[in-house]
């Protein structure tokens, strides 16, 4: 079974930038965003992805993500109704890869970080650029701003 442990934050300043070693489109799209369980499909660059989630408990929830075709996915976004756009940028620091999702359109201004961890008590490092968490708020979670976009909070 595979689980995801995961943290958000905002981000405190800008200097996240200077430590930046990919940074990489997506597109992603919901089929289903119960908070129960959420189906999401991905476009990575040239990647496609499916990923089913279940309900957060905590930092915690079940995650399974399977690669589908390009072209698969591509129609698929087509059934979502809302599509978000953002840039990941991947930070490395201290064996901890910081995802940090600058959003486009009209969540545009958002910049999150998340830090996927190996436990729900997990250590990480905590450079000064690393702002407010924001885990426990749902406003935050990719599905909720498919729905209520940031321009509109």
């Amino acid at each position: 079974m595979a689980v995801e442990i995961e943290r958000k934050f905002l981000l405190a300043n800008a200097d996240w930038r200077e430590q930046v070693q990919q940074s990489t489109r997506i597109a992603q799209g919901y089929l289903n965003d119960a908070p129960a369980r959420t189906v999401r499909v991905r476009v990575k660059g040239e990647a496609a992805f499916l990923t089913i989630k279940g309900q957060t408990d905590g930092i915690s929830r079940l995650e399974f993500e399977y690669p589908i075709p390009l072209a698969d996915a591509l129609e698929l976004l087509k059934l979502c109704p809302n599509v978000l756009d953002k840039t990941r940028h991947l930070v490395n620091l201290d064996g901890h890869t910081f995802e940090i999702d600058e959003f486009h359109g009209q969540n545009a201004g958002l910049i999150v970080a998340e830090l996927e961890l190996p436990s729900a008590d997990a250590r990480y490092p905590q450079p000064a650029w690393l702002g407010a968490e924001v885990s426990g708020d749902p406003r935050y979670f990719n599905s909720a701003l498919s729905t209520h976009p940031y321009c509109n909070w």
